[in-house]
C-alpha cells in the first residue's frame, strides 16, 4: 500500500517542487474533475464533493445547523474570497487605475451587458418551448477564473489593460447578474 501512495504522489511532488502557475493548476484540476466525473470512479467522486465540511464545535461553514457538502464550501466559501479579490482588484483600477473615468470604464460595461444579453436571445431562439427555456441564465454566467487563467498563462505577453479590461468585464456581469 506505501508504495502505490508514493507512486501517485511521486508527480504530485514534483508539481509542487516546481512552483507552477495557478493557470495550469486550474486546468489540471478541471481535467481531473471531468474524467472522474466521467469514468467509473464517478460514484467515488460525488461522494466526494458530498462529503460534509465539518471542523467541530465551532464550524463556520454550516448551512441552516448543517455542515457544508464539500461542493457547498467551494461554491459559496472559496468562491466568495475569489471575487473579493478580484473585487479589490477592480477597485483599485476604478479609483486610480485604467478604469477610474466613466470613458474608460464605458467599454466593459457595454461588452458585459452585451455579453449578457446575446447568449440569451440564442438560448431562447433555440429552446423557446416551456421546460427548455428555465434554463434561459446558464448562459449568462461567465467564468471569470478560466479567462483569467488563459490571461494568467500568457503571463506578461498580455497588455495589464487587456487583463484589467477582462476582469472588469466579469465583474459587471457578475455584479448584473446578483
Amino acid at each position: 500500500m506505501n508504495r502505490t501512495i508514493q507512486v501517485i504522489l511521486r508527480p504530485l511532488q514534483h508539481l509542487a517542487s516546481q512552483k507552477p502557475n495557478a493557470s495550469i493548476l486550474l486546468f489540471m484540476a478541471t481535467l481531473l474533475a471531468m474524467l472522474l466525473a466521467n469514468s467509473t470512479l464517478a460514484d467515488a467522486y460525488h461522494n466526494i464533493l458530498a462529503y460534509p465540511v465539518d471542523l467541530g464545535r465551532f464550524n463556520p461553514f454550516m448551512h441552516h445547523g448543517e455542515p457544508m457538502s464539500m461542493l457547498a464550501f467551494v461554491n459559496d466559501a472559496l468562491m466568495a474570497v475569489f471575487f473579493f479579490l478580484i473585487g479589490l482588484e477592480i477597485k483599485q483600477e476604478i479609483l486610480i487605475g485604467e478604469l477610474s473615468s466613466f470613458k474608460k470604464a464605458f467599454l466593459p460595461i457595454v461588452a458585459a451587458c452585451g455579453g449578457m444579453i446575446v447568449p440569451v436571445l440564442v438560448y431562447y431562439c433555440v429552446c423557446s418551448s416551456a421546460p427548455g427555456v428555465r434554463g434561459v441564465a446558464i448562459p449568462m454566467a461567465t467564468d471569470i477564473a478560466f479567462a483569467l487563467a488563459v490571461l494568467g498563462l500568457l503571463g506578461k505577453r498580455v497588455p495589464l489593460s487587456m487583463r484589467i479590461f477582462l476582469t472588469a468585464l466579469a465583474v459587471v456581469d457578475d455584479m448584473v447578474l446578483l
